[in-house]
C-alpha cells in the first residue's frame, strides 16, 4: 500500500512517483525521534506540590503532603516526599516524582560509597547540597523543565542548614523556604513569625504549629494538596520523619458561597 497522498488516484510508475518528485528508491526517510532508545520526562506526569521548611533553635523542620497528582487527578495519596539522606540531612521534593526517585537513588549510592571508605567522615547537609546543585545544573536538560525543586535541611556540628535548589541549579539559603504554591501562600505566614522572633527563639512546638497551620492553609487554597502530610525534623539526635497526619478543617463557610448557575436562594 502506498501511504503518500500525492500518489493516490494517479497512475503509478515503478521507477518514479506520480508527481516525479523523488525516485522511489530515494524518497526521504522521516526519522522517528522516539526510536533512539531512552527517553526522559518532558512534561509533568506524576507530581507533588509544596514543601515547607524552617530553621528553629534545635534544628530544621520540614513538611510535605503525601499526594502525587496525575495531571488534575489526585492519583497517589501515600507518597513520601521527605527523604533522609545519611545521618545529618533531610531532603524534601516538589515536582516530578520520577525525577525525585532518580535523585534518591543517586544519593543513596553516594552515602554507601562514603560509608565504605571507612575514613570516619560522613557527608553533611552542605555537602549534599553541593552535590545536588551540581546534579541539577549538569542534568538540567534531562529533568522535567517546569517542576523540579528541592529543599535540603540538616544539622551537623551544632549548626542547622536550610537551602533550596531547582533544576536550573538556582540555589539560596534562608531561615524559611517554601516551594510550589506554598511560596505564594505559606511562605509569608512563616516569614512573619520568623522575622519577628528569629530561628534561635522558636521552639520545636512553635515550629510544628507554624508548619501545621501553613499546611492547613494550603489544603484550603491549593487544589493539588491533601490534608494528609508528614513532618520531618533534623536535630542533634538525628533525622525523624513522622507518619502521615491530618488536621481538623472547617468547610461550613462553603454553604454561603453562591456561584454561577441556578440558585436556590
Amino acid at each position: 500500500m502506498d501511504h503518500f497522498p500525492t500518489n493516490w488516484g494517479r497512475p503509478r510508475n515503478d521507477a518514479v512517483d506520480a508527481y516525479n518528485t523523488y525516485p522511489l528508491h530515494s524518497r526521504p526517510v522521516h526519522h522517528d525521534s522516539f526510536a533512539d532508545g531512552v527517553q526522559r520526562t518532558q512534561q509533568p506526569i506524576v507530581t507533588g506540590t509544596s514543601v515547607l521548611a524552617i530553621r528553629y533553635k534545635d534544628g530544621v523542620m520540614m513538611a510535605a503532603d503525601t499526594l502525587a497528582s496525575y495531571g488534575s487527578l489526585a492519583r497517589f495519596k501515600d507518597v513520601t516526599r521527605l527523604h533522609a539522606v545519611g545521618d545529618y540531612t533531610i531532603l524534601g521534593a516538589g515536582g516530578d516524582m520520577s525525577d525525585f526517585q532518580y535523585l534518591k537513588s543517586v544519593l543513596n549510592d553516594l552515602i554507601i560509597d562514603e560509608f565504605t571508605q571507612a575514613d570516619g567522615h560522613a557527608l553533611g547537609p552542605s555537602e549534599i547540597f553541593e552535590v545536588l546543585s551540581g546534579i541539577m545544573y549538569g542534568r538540567r536538560s534531562k529533568f522535567n523543565p517546569l517542576w523540579n525543586s528541592l529543599l535540603v535541611g540538616g544539622f551537623k556540628d551544632g549548626k542547622s542548614f536550610l537551602a533550596y535548589v531547582d533544576l536550573l541549579g538556582t540555589t539560596y539559603k534562608d531561615n524559611a523556604i517554601a516551594t510550589g504554591y506554598g511560596a505564594y501562600i505559606a511562605l509569608p505566614l512563616l516569614r512573619e513569625i520568623m522575622d519577628a522572633k528569629g530561628p534561635e527563639n522558636i521552639s520545636e512546638e512553635e515550629a510544628r504549629s507554624m508548619l501545621t497551620e501553613s499546611m492547613k492553609v494550603l489544603f484550603y487554597r491549593d487544589a493539588r494538596s491533601l490534608n494528609k502530610f508528614q513532618i520531618g525534623k533534623i536535630t542533634a539526635t538525628g533525622v525523624e520523619i513522622s507518619d502521615a497526619i491530618s488536621v481538623p478543617t472547617e468547610w461550613a463557610f462553603a454553604e454561603k458561597i453562591r456561584g454561577y448557575g441556578a440558585q436556590t436562594q
